[in-house]
């Protein structure tokens, strides 16, 4: 990605103990995001609301993390400047796209934080992957979960690391609007399958949003390089619940989709990116997903 001329965001807070290193996530020793992340992955993968996982982790009679003080990422660290540079992009992308509405757009924090950390929703763990707690609408990430995103899902490139804070932004987005809140109205009392295909529908929205990013982004900047939209295509294929479902349990159960299949990430990821325009992204009018 062409990012040499991006400001850095001041909305990154940096929770890491022992410096700012890449990879200084938990240890494989401890709560890794090996087989764990795998066994949470189909449903709260990319989520937008963890909080029942982060109540349990915080009432499981552990002691919470204790809260790090907000402090800025060292100059030297490349990666914590790659995400706050992103998130200083769709920072203003989302402010033209509210501002041409007649609104105003809050910016979100990005926590970047090692093993677990406290969240307004509970107590977050990287185990979970990077996830958005709207109860203090920040931005959670762990930075080795790019590792594994290279290496475990095969979705390397700069432009799938992106993609991972623009959707999570997405919901940040959905927040703002209103649209989190119905759904989760609508899912309290609903049976499990309507609940999940609310889930579902939620989360492609996000996928979308995350292509409007990219469009309008590149569209002002020329920030992506040739063949890299592929790359996030890619990421969204990887976390899709149907391949998710068939590397951890070995068969498919679309019936407790919480984020939508591969095809349907792509699918809502291109939409947002081919036309840059926030109306294609009503997934909840959409007759097929």
């Amino acid at each position: 990605m062409r990012l040499d001329d991006q400001n850095e965001s001041s909305n990154v807070e940096d929770r890491r103990g022992g410096g700012g290193s890449f990879g200084g996530g938990i240890g494989r020793g401890g709560v890794g995001i090996g087989t764990i992340v795998l066994a949470l992955a189909a449903s709260y993968f990319f989520g937008i609301d963890p909080a029942l996982i982060l109540g349990l982790a915080s009432n499981n009679g552990s002691q919470s993390p204790r809260q790090e003080a907000a402090r800025k990422p060292p100059a030297d660290d490349e990666m914590a400047r790659f995400v706050s540079k992103v998130l200083a992009s769709t920072e203003s992308t989302w402010e033209a796209v509210f501002r041409a509405g007649g609104s105003r757009y809050q910016q979100p924090k990005l926590v970047l934080f090692s093993g677990a950390t406290a969240t307004a929703c509970g107590t977050g763990q990287s185990a979970m992957g990077p996830f958005y707690c709207p109860s203090d609408q920040k931005v959670y990430i762990d930075l080795s979960f790019y590792r594994d995103l290279k290496t475990r899902f095969h979705a390397p490139g700069e432009f799938a690391q992106a993609y991972v804070i623009a959707h999570e932004v997405g919901h940040h987005v959905q927040n703002l609007l209103g649209i989190s809140d119905k759904v989760h109205r609508a899912q309290q009392g609903a049976s499990k399958a309507k609940a999940n295909a609310l889930s579902v529908r939620l989360e492609l929205q996000a996928d979308c949003l995350a292509g409007v990013w990219g469009h309008r982004a590149d569209a002002a900047k020329n920030i992506i390089e040739p063949g890299e939209i592929q790359q996030a295509l890619n990421a969204a294929s990887a976390i899709g619940d149907d391949r998710l479902q068939q590397q951890t349990q070995g068969r498919i159960v679309p019936e407790s989709f919480t984020h939508g299949s591969s095809e349907q990430r792509m699918r809502w990821f291109k939409i947002g990116m081919d036309s840059g325009d926030l109306r294609r992204c009503d997934t909840f009018k959409a007759a097929s997903l």
